[in-house]
């Protein structure tokens, strides 16, 4: 398990449609190890290792949620946008790197403080539209002076750090997990079979990366490597999250309940054979929320046969994910097991 490669791409900086820091990332780990590497005009990466047959699209989103900047005010001020979707609460009196064209500028997102509200006011949950950044600015012109425009990306500040055991916490694992395992996978792979490495952009957004990559490759069969929700801690019950950390690579049956993916049988039961001849643990999930990019991938061209593998993951969409490194060694695992034998189809 490589700590510092899945440091580096969470401690990297990119929300949706800014991957380009992760980019730089990836195609510094694949030299060497795959085939061709380019890169299409929505900024998908796609890392190919070639062979004699079947056409397989590994899809796995580089980008994070994060902000945007909206207006300054007239004291220093700086209002944002959300770029995917937040907890509002996640964010409250958390630090933040504005991206600006100067280089970085630091600040704390804050809000009117609990103490000179109302009694009524501070029992309801407060709002993304009612927080700030304060960047230590007193007027809009020395916010202009750093460099800071309207349009500017805002993403959190926080490093990833060890647990307890091989778990970890920080920023934008959702979805650098995947983007990690796929680099892994594509080191290590030994196939016959024809393996397109995509590495996506704005899946936060509408999954819209995937969709111009998956026409443009025309796959046979795709799999998109993302993360799901355990329930596994307090505040959730199994019923409503059945999977569990620790317990290996979630293989998606359902997603959104049906509105977002109905995954392909033959490639459930493609990825069910893999594991259970090499005896890798897995998961099942029928899942009433969520989307990945194989929801794309599947509506393109005629139909693309498709499944999401993913990684159980705490606290996502938040400054604070959790997961287990054990279960990306797992998901390499299965993935590299399953593309040595080929899906009846």
């Amino acid at each position: 398990m490589n700590f510092e490669l899945l440091k580096a791409l969470s401690d990297a900086h990119g929300i949706s449609g800014f991957e380009g820091n992760i980019r730089d990332i990836v195609k510094k780990e694949l030299k060497g190890f795959v085939d061709e590497i380019t890169e299409d005009s929505n900024g998908n990466l796609i890392a190919i290792r070639r062979g004699s047959d079947l056409k397989v699209m590994i899809a796995s989103h580089m980008d994070e949620i994060g902000f945007m900047v909206q207006h300054v005010t007239e004291k220093g001020f700086i209002k944002f946008v959300p770029i995917g979707g937040w907890y509002a609460p996640s964010v409250h009196t958390r630090r933040v790197i504005i991206h600006g064209i100067k280089g970085l500028v630091f600040g704390v997102i804050g809000s009117k403080p609990p103490h000179v509200m109302q009694p009524e006011d501070r029992k309801k949950p407060i709002e993304l539209k009612d927080m700030f950044i304060d960047i230590g600015c007193t007027s809009a012109d020395e916010v202009e002076k750093l460099g800071i425009e309207i349009g500017a990306p805002v993403t959190i500040d926080t490093e990833l750090v060890r647990l307890a055991g091989s778990r970890v916490t920080g920023k934008a694992l959702d979805n650098r997990a995947g983007v990690y395992i796929l680099i892994e996978v594509l080191k290590q792979v030994e196939t016959p079979h024809t393996i397109y490495g995509v590495f996506t952009t704005q899946e936060e957004v509408g999954l819209k990366g995937a969709r111009g990559a998956a026409f443009s490759i025309d796959p046979d069969i795709a799999i998109a490597i993302d993360v799901t929700i355990p329930g596994d801690h307090p505040g959730i019950t199994k019923e409503e999250a059945p999977v569990l950390m620790g317990d290996g690579p979630v293989i998606g049956i359902v997603n959104a309940a049906g509105r977002g993916l109905i995954s392909d049988p033959k490639l459930i039961a493609w990825l069910r054979k893999a594991g259970d001849k090499e005896k890798i643990p897995y998961q099942l999930e029928v899942s009433d929320g969520g989307n990945t990019d194989a929801s794309a991938i599947n509506l393109v061209r005629a139909g693309i046969p498709s499944v999401p593998l993913s990684v159980p993951t705490r606290y996502i969409h938040s400054p604070v994910e959790v997961l287990d490194m054990k279960d990306l060694e797992s998901t390499m695992q299965l993935i590299v097991a399953a593309l040595k034998i080929k899906p009846k189809l």
